[in-house]
Order: structure tokens, then C-alpha cells, then sequence
């Protein structure tokens, strides 16, 4: 039996303890994992040392080793992020709806756990904690298929949950790792149906097209990032400034970064000197259409394929627009339906913004960056969905049940 099967029949059998537990037994186990990884830091970086190395000879970009890269920091934020999955309220067993029918059925709709998830992501360690720890939390095992550019941190990090759920009353073969690095790890998942409810892929679009082009198990399509922000004629120049330089240059390689600033013409005629000068000075390359050129003249031509990228990177298209119809036409067709921002001092132009922009987060005077399970108040998040079928947008633990009817009765027979 390959390693993906055995794996994936080894959390089917954990997801049925799962389904019998308490909140209360859940969160310990929780809790038993975040004191794990805080004991184990030293562990984890070492390993998170190997593949940082690995990467660094295969000449992997800065801003992917940083995705990549665990320090101290960001192991204690890891495991907070369990804590404040701790925090939050249980969604299995929660009653949506509960009614009687004229032949005297009781039936109660309530929320159930999904089963068992397959998620498949990239070069991102933190997704490992992050997924394993919502999964669990909703009453889910999961199956994690990692990058192979974050294997030695994945199989340290998997190492010490299995430690911590020994000691708690989830068997610790709810979290399961492959790690085969073989693209036919994979191409068997998408197709394990019937061991696999569901499967989520984090990471860039030919990664999420792959799954969501080949698997026969359901899939929650999370989005690629191609984000924009749309700077009005009416937009405070110091605002815009701060929402543009923290949109593309706080965190460049996460998903919702700016890629494109669209600016309008009547705003970059007084104002996009100085607003590129300080983007340039955050260490960000500029790509700018050809009425950009004319005001930017250092800055790099940009072609449609530059449109279309997602960059996680330093390079920040710039296109002048003359209307908020051309804005949002161009959105339309290049953006992913992940993350939109407008600035803007004008109401009516937010308005129509907000209402007829097609994506799963919609800002008005705010960064993109927000776009985060943390930041929502949901915890560690699972992924931003862009779909719009089961759940959109950042997907905390909600989205990670389905629903069941319980029907009672005293001996009816249907006619």
C-alpha cells in the first residue's frame, strides 16, 4: 500500500475518535501541542536550518525563503495562533435550525465535522500548525502533503505534535504528513475518495489549478493573490501613501499583497511622483503603463503578462485609469476575486466599489493586508477561499463542518 493510502486510512480511523469528543478534550490536546512547539524551538529551528540551506543552494528568491524561514518569533506566534484556536467557540454540534412538521417530526439541522481534509501547500511551515490545528479543533484528521522545499520543518514540526497528542485524548494519527516529494504524492490524493472529504490547496496558481483541474475529492479552491488598489481623484495623498507602501511592501510573498496600483489620472498628475518615490523607497521595482512612463520615466514598461502575475515579490505594477469603471474593469479581468481596495474620499464611488467589485474581501480605505484569519478574529486561518460555493473568503472553523438533520420521532410512517 503506497504512503498516501496507509496515511489516509490511518486518520479516517483517527476521525471517528475525533467525532466523539469533547470541546473540552480538544482544547487540551490544543494546548498540549502549542507548549510542544514552545519547548521544542530549538528543534524545529535547526530543522527549519537544513531547508533553508537546501533552498538558498537551489538559489530559491528572498521573498520565498522568507515564507520559508522559523525563527523564535514566529514559532511563538505559531503556537499562540493554537491558543487563540482555543479561544474560539466550537462550531460542531451548534443548531442552525431546529423545527416541528405538521406530522409531528422534530428535526434539528446541526453542524458536524467534515471528516477528514487533505490539504496541499507549499513552502510555508506555519500552514502545517495552522491547518492541523483548525482541523482538529472542527472535529477533522487532516492529511498534509507540504512542499519539498519545507520537508525537514514539516516532519520536525509533525514529530513533536504526534509527541504532544500522545499525551492528550486525540490520537495523534489525526495529523498525518506525506512525505514522499514525488508529484504522484499528489496526483494520488486527488483522487482518494472516499478516505478524503475534501481537499484544500494553499499556494500559487499553477499549484491550486493542478488540484482543482484533476481532483475527483471535492475541492475548496483558495485563491492566488493577484490584488489591486484603486486610488481615487478624491483619495488623501497621505492615506493612499500609507495603504499602498503596507499593501505591497509589509509582507510581499503572502497571498493578499498588492500586485497592481491603479491610480487614477486626475489623483497622478498632482500626487504619483511622490507616492511612487516612496513606494521605490520601501525597496519595491516599479512596472508602470505607458501614462506612468510619462510620469515615472525610471520606472520599468509593464505588458499584460505583468498584469497577470502574482508576484510575491518586491515589483509593483502601476496603471493610470481616467474612471472608477475603468478601475473596476480592469479588476475584473485581471484579479483573482481575492482581495480590492479603493481609496477614496467620496462615498458614492466607495459604495458602487464595494457593491460591484466580484472578490471575497472588499476594502474601503484599508489596507488588503487585512485579509487574514488572525486578523478577522477567527484564529489561524485554513485558507482565503475565492470560490463562492461552502465558504469564501478567510476560512476559519465554521468552514471546516458540514451539517446534518436529526430527525425525531414517536413512530411515524410516511403514506
Amino acid at each position: 500500500m503506497s504512503e498516501v493510502k496507509a496515511k489516509a486510512k490511518q486518520a479516517r480511523t483517527a476521525a471517528a475518535v475525533l467525532n466523539r469528543l469533547s470541546t473540552d478534550q480538544k482544547n487540551k490536546a490544543l494546548q498540549s501541542m502549542a507548549d510542544g512547539l514552545r519547548n521544542h524551538k530549538d528543534e524545529i529551528i535547526a530543522a527549519n536550518r537544513e531547508d533553508l540551506e537546501r533552498g538558498q543552494a537551489q538559489g530559491t528568491s528572498p521573498s520565498l525563503l522568507d515564507r520559508l524561514a522559523l525563527n523564535p518569533q514566529r514559532i511563538d506566534a505559531i503556537a499562540e495562533g493554537l491558543e487563540q484556536i482555543i479561544s474560539l467557540p466550537d462550531p460542531v454540534g451548534d443548531v442552525l435550525d431546529s423545527f416541528e412538521r405538521p406530522n409531528g417530526l422534530q428535526i434539528t439541522k446541526v453542524r458536524v465535522p467534515l471528516g477528514v481534509i487533505g490539504i496541499i501547500y507549499e513552502a510555508r511551515p506555519n500552514v502545517t500548525v495552522d491547518a492541523a490545528g483548525l482541523c482538529l479543533k472542527a472535529g477533522n484528521a487532516v492529511v498534509l502533503r507540504g512542499g519539498s522545499s519545507a520537508l525537514s520543518s514539516n516532519r520536525k514540526i509533525v514529530e513533536v505534535l504526534h509527541s504532544a497528542l500522545a499525551l492528550s485524548d486525540i490520537p495523534p494519527d489525526a495529523i498525518q504528513l506525506i512525505e514522499s516529494a514525488d508529484r504522484s504524492s499528489v496526483d494520488e490524493m486527488l483522487k482518494l475518495n472516499g478516505l478524503l472529504d475534501v481537499i484544500i490547496p494553499r499556494g500559487g496558481q499553477s499549484l491550486i489549478r493542478n488540484v482543482v483541474e484533476n481532483a475527483t475529492v471535492p475541492v475548496i479552491e483558495t485563491g492566488a493573490g493577484i490584488c489591486h488598489t484603486y486610488v481615487d481623484e478624491t483619495a488623501r495623498p497621505e492615506m493612499a501613501e500609507a495603504i499602498a507602501i503596507n499593501a505591497k511592501a509589509q509582507r510581499p510573498s503572502v497571498c493578499n499583497s498588492m500586485e497592481t496600483l491603479l491610480v487614477n489620472s486626475g489623483f497622478a498628475a498632482k500626487h504619483l511622483e511622490r507616492l511612487a518615490e516612496q513606494i521605490r523607497s520601501a525597496g519595491v521595482e516599479i512596472r508602470g503603463c505607458a501614462n506612468t512612463l510619462h510620469i515615472l520615466p525610471w520606472a520599468t514598461p509593464a505588458d499584460e503578462q505583468d498584469f497577470a502575475t502574482e508576484y510575491n515579490d518586491y515589483i509593483l505594477n502601476v496603471k493610470l485609469v481616467d474612471t472608477l469603471d475603468e478601475a473596476m474593469a480592469h479588476i475584473d479581468r485581471f484579479g483573482t476575486r481575492h482581495s480590492e481596495c479603493i481609496v477614496t474620499e467620496s462615498t458614492p464611488n466607495a459604495e458602487r466599489f464595494l457593491q460591484e467589485v466580484d472578490a471575497a474581501a472588499v476594502y474601503h480605505n484599508a489596507s488588503t493586508r487585512f485579509t487574514d484569519g488572525f486578523e478577522f478574529g477567527f484564529g489561524a486561518e485554513i485558507g482565503i477561499s475565492t470560490q463562492k460555493l461552502h465558504a469564501r473568503g478567510p476560512m476559519g472553523l465554521p468552514a471546516l463542518t458540514s451539517t446534518k438533520y436529526i430527525i425525531h420521532g414517536n413512530g411515524q410512517i410516511r403514506g
